[in-house]
C-alpha cells in the first residue's frame, strides 16, 4: 500500500548531481544538476525516455561512475569519498544481469553471499530463503542458461539483495519480459519494501512506474521535469484527455477544428500532434456530445475520438510538449 504523504527518513540524498561525457559529436551533458531525496522504505522511479539521463544518475549513486560535480549520499555514506562502503550496502541489478550461466542459480548466490563476506552457513540458508520468496526453489539446482527471462531476472534481484543491502538498486528491471513475467516481478518487488528494502528503479515502462512506484521522478535531457506520487502528477493535468483524428487531406481542417474547439469555455488546453488534436476538459463524457456537434456543424469529418483520464505519458507530454512513447526511441546515453 502507497505511504503517500509522509515524511521518511532519507536514505538517498543528492544536490545538483551533474556528468557529462565527449563524444565524437562533443560535449554530451548526461546528467544536469539533479536533486534526489528518497526515503527509507520506498520505491522510488525514474520515468523517462532512453536516453534521458536515468542509467547515468543510477551509476552514479551505485559508485561505477565517479561524480563529476554536485553531491549525493547513499545509506548516510558519502558516495564520492567512501565508495567502498556505498556498494557494502546497497544492492545493483542491472539491464544484463550478471549471474554466471554454467553454474546454477543456488551457486550463483552462494558465491555472490560468500564475496560480500558472508559466513558459509548463513549465505547458505540465505540463498536458500531468497529461492523461496522469489519463487526460484524448484529450479535452483539447475544451469542458469536453462532459465526463462522472467526466471533469470528473478535470481538477478535475488543476487541483488543476497547480502541484505539498505537500498536495492533496479535498472529496467522488466525489459524483455512479456506482461505475466513482469507482473509477477512487480509483486516481488513489492514484497521485498515490505520487508524494509528501499528499492530505486529506473524504468521507461509508464505501467511500472504507475503501478510499483511510491514516488517518481520524471527525467527528460538530464534534467528532472516533474516529480511527486504518481497520483499527485496526475492531478497536475487538469481534467480528461481528448484525442481527435481528423480527415484532413486539404491541410485546413485541423486548424479551423483548432480555432473552433480553444474557444470552447470548457476547453482548459489545445495541442496540435500533426493530424490529431489533444485536448483537455474539465468533464470528457459531457464535452464528447458538444464536441461531435461542433464539428459536424462545420463539417469537418471526424476518423476518431477517444476519451481518457490523465496519465503519466500526459504529464510528460505537458511538461515537454511530447509523448513519453514517442521520446522512447532516442538515442542511448553515452557509455561510461
Amino acid at each position: 500500500m502507497r505511504r503517500e504523504g509522509t515524511h521518511l527518513e532519507a536514505i538517498i540524498s543528492t544536490v545538483d548531481l551533474r556528468k557529462g561525457f565527449t563524444t565524437k559529436r562533443g560535449r554530451v551533458e548526461a546528467v544536469r544538476g539533479v536533486s534526489i531525496e528518497v526515503g527509507r522504505g520506498e520505491i522510488f522511479g525514474f520515468l523517462g525516455p532512453n536516453g534521458a539521463g536515468k542509467t547515468t544518475t543510477l551509476r552514479m549513486l551505485t559508485t561505477l561512475l565517479p561524480i563529476e560535480s554536485g553531491s549525493a549520499t547513499v545509506a548516510g555514506i558519502d558516495v564520492a569519498r567512501r565508495p567502498k562502503q556505498v556498494r557494502s550496502r546497497i544492492g545493483y541489478v542491472s539491464q544484463l544481469g550478471g549471474a554466471d550461466e554454467l553454474a546454477t542459480g543456488r551457486e550463483n548466490l552462494i558465491l555472490q553471499g560468500r564475496l560480500y563476506g558472508g559466513d558459509r552457513a548463513s549465505v547458505v540458508s540465505r540463498a536458500q530463503m531468497l529461492m523461496e520468496v522469489l519463487d526460484l526453489k524448484e529450479f535452483a539446482d539447475r544451469r542458469v542458461k536453462t532459465y526463462s527471462g522472467g526466471q533469470r531476472r528473478r535470481l538477478d534481484v535475488a543476487l541483488g539483495i543476497v547480502h541484505e543491502p539498505e537500498v536495492l538498486f533496479l535498472d529496467e528491471p522488466s525489459t524483455g519480459l512479456d506482461p505475466q513475467n513482469r507482473a509477477n516481478l512487480w509483486d516481488h518487488v513489492r514484497s521485498l519494501r515490505s520487508r524494509g528494502t528501499t528499492i530505486f528503479l529506473t524504468t521507461h515502462y509508464l505501467e511500472e512506474a504507475d503501478a510499483l512506484c511510491d514516488r517518481l521522478m520524471i527525467m527528460d535531457h538530464g534534467e528532472i521535469v516533474a516529480e511527486g506520487t504518481p497520483r499527485d502528477l496526475k492531478r497536475q493535468v487538469a481534467g480528461d484527455s481528448v484525442l481527435l483524428s481528423l480527415h484532413d487531406e486539404g491541410g485546413g481542417a485541423t486548424t479551423r477544428a483548432r480555432v473552433l474547439i480553444a474557444a470552447e469555455p470548457y476547453v482548459r488546453e489545445i495541442t496540435d500532434e500533426g493530424d490529431h488534436l489533444r485536448l483537455y476538459v474539465e468533464d470528457g463524457s459531457a464535452a464528447l456530445p458538444d464536441l461531435l456537434r461542433l464539428l459536424d456543424g462545420e463539417r469537418i469529418g471526424l476518423k476518431s475520438i477517444s476519451l481518457s483520464e490523465p496519465t503519466l505519458d500526459d504529464v510528460f507530454l505537458h511538461q515537454t510538449g511530447r509523448s513519453l512513447r514517442d521520446a522512447g526511441a532516442v538515442t542511448a546515453e553515452p557509455a561510461a
